[in-house]
């Protein structure tokens, strides 16, 4: 173990809770390191259940095409720490170096000096230092957890807010109802701050017009104030200020087009003479691992059977499930394959309500622990749940035995395999990869 390994494990220890949305420990950190959250550059401030860090992975490509230097913030990571804190540069940003990243926690270590605090808390603390000490047009945070207690909410107004897809998620925290977690969400906003609305659901919606109303946050709403759609393979972009008649995005899926849509809505709404060219080269440069991620080089496809398509995403829960059968069954219609699902998710994950949409699109799953986080789900017991849903499932031991196992047949075509179920997961197919994110 590193140094660096040693200490992060050793944060993991200073609150007996992982989860705990409060901001004083937060705000009592800061304060004893000078208060870096008062020092960072422009922030745009993203909350939502689904497509946070792919609607930040647009903003930063088309920012970055416009010759600005962003600083970016997400969670989880896939592989390693290293992934939640990138920091601008001209020419494109770069992930936080051990040795910068080793510093600014000791010495909040060494401040904080054993106070409690969460693991996240701590490590955004840091993160708000060392992006206070390095110059940047930019900071795009992501919420860690739902918006009002959560740990990135001390900075002062943003210049703008963004809440993407709410759905069904982290009920222990933010509650049972969409209403009462889009409220949660909407904790972010500030008043006289855009908030930019993705699309919802009514109910959430609604929850965030009131909320955006009592603050007095100008809201943005995809469908009424600006639109996004696919016409004679080109991506059509419109709001008040006019039409953008932009290439198809990058990433996958329609899921992801709607992503895109907040995206540009958010950065018009910030630099409204952004040069159009920049949107053009983003959607086409744009990069976020595991979303709907083609794999087709590696150690995954050398044991996958020969000829699959393999695809990587992180979605977890009934509307990322949804999402992603929407895509599956558009590749079908391109190209027809036979689908198979390698599942994996966490004990705090409705497994069923993720596989519910792949019924009739898969022909199969295969069921695989998360091994590398405390609460993964026993493969059998996911194995269960797609049973119960009317996919024919059978559990494995891991992702290396599922694609040994699919490539001792013989197929008459080709499948289409899609690995999905956690972000944990994913991160696990990328360290076996050997292709982590840079």
């Amino acid at each position: 173990m590193t140094p660096l390994d040693a200490l992060l494990a050793r944060l993991f220890l200073l609150h007996r809770k992982d989860i705990e949305l409060t901001l004083g420990r937060m705000e009592r950190l800061l304060a004893a390191i000078g208060s870096p959250e008062q020092k960072l550059p422009t922030v745009i401030h993203v909350a939502g259940t689904n497509g946070k860090g792919s609607t930040i992975a647009f903003m930063r490509a088309i920012l970055e095409a416009a010759g600005k230097r962003v600083h970016v913030y997400t969670s989880p990571h896939l592989v390693r720490f290293h992934e939640r804190i990138r920091l601008g540069a001209k020419g494109g940003g770069r992930l936080v170096s051990d040795a910068t990243l080793f510093a600014a926690l000791s010495y909040c270590e060494e401040v904080n000096a054993g106070a409690p605090i969460t693991f996240f808390e701590f490590t955004t603390a840091a993160a708000f230092k060392i992006f206070s000490e390095a110059p940047a047009d930019y900071l795009l945070l992501e919420v860690g957890l739902g918006g009002r207690g959560d740990a990135t909410n001390v900075i002062p107004p943003p210049k703008a807010t963004v809440v993407t897809s709410i759905s069904i998620d982290h009920t222990e925290y933010l509650g049972d109802t969409l209403a009462k977690i889009a409220f949660e969400k909407a904790g972010i906003f500030k008043p006289g701050v855009p908030a930019i609305l993705s699309a919802q659901q009514d109910e959430a919606l609604k929850a965030l017009q009131l909320e955006a109303a009592r603050v007095g946050a100008p809201a943005f709403i995809a469908a009424r104030d600006f639109s996004a759609r696919e016409e004679q393979g080109r991506f059509i972009f419109e709001d008040e200020r006019g039409l953008l008649d932009l290439p198809l995005p990058r990433l996958l899926g329609r899921h992801q087009q709607q992503n895109a849509a907040t995206a540009i809505a958010a950065l018009r709404c910030v630099e409204p003479d952004l040069d159009p060219q920049a949107f053009e080269r983003g959607l086409t440069q744009v990069e976020w691992p595991a979303r709907l991620q083609n794999m087709v080089k590696g150690r995954v496809c050398e044991i996958a059977p020969f000829g699959a398509e393999i695809w990587l995403d992180g979605g977890h829960n009934e509307d990322g499930g949804r999402a992603l059968a929407e895509a599956m069954a558009d590749f079908e219609d391109r190209t027809e394959r036979p689908l198979i699902i390698i599942c994996g998710t966490l004990t705090t994950k409705d497994t069923a309500a993720f596989l519910r949409s792949f019924k009739g699109i898969a022909q199969e799953a295969l069921a695989v622990p998360v091994e590398a986080e405390l609460y993964g789900k026993p493969a059998r017991d996911v194995a269960l749940a797609a049973n119960e849903v009317g996919i024919p499932a059978a559990a494995c031991e891991s992702i290396e035995l599922a694609l040994r196992f699919l490539s001792a047949r013989e197929w008459r075509l080709p499948p289409r395999i899609l690995i999905a179920g956690s972000l944990y997961l994913a991160g696990e197919v990328l360290a076996l990869n050997g292709t982590p994110p840079q």
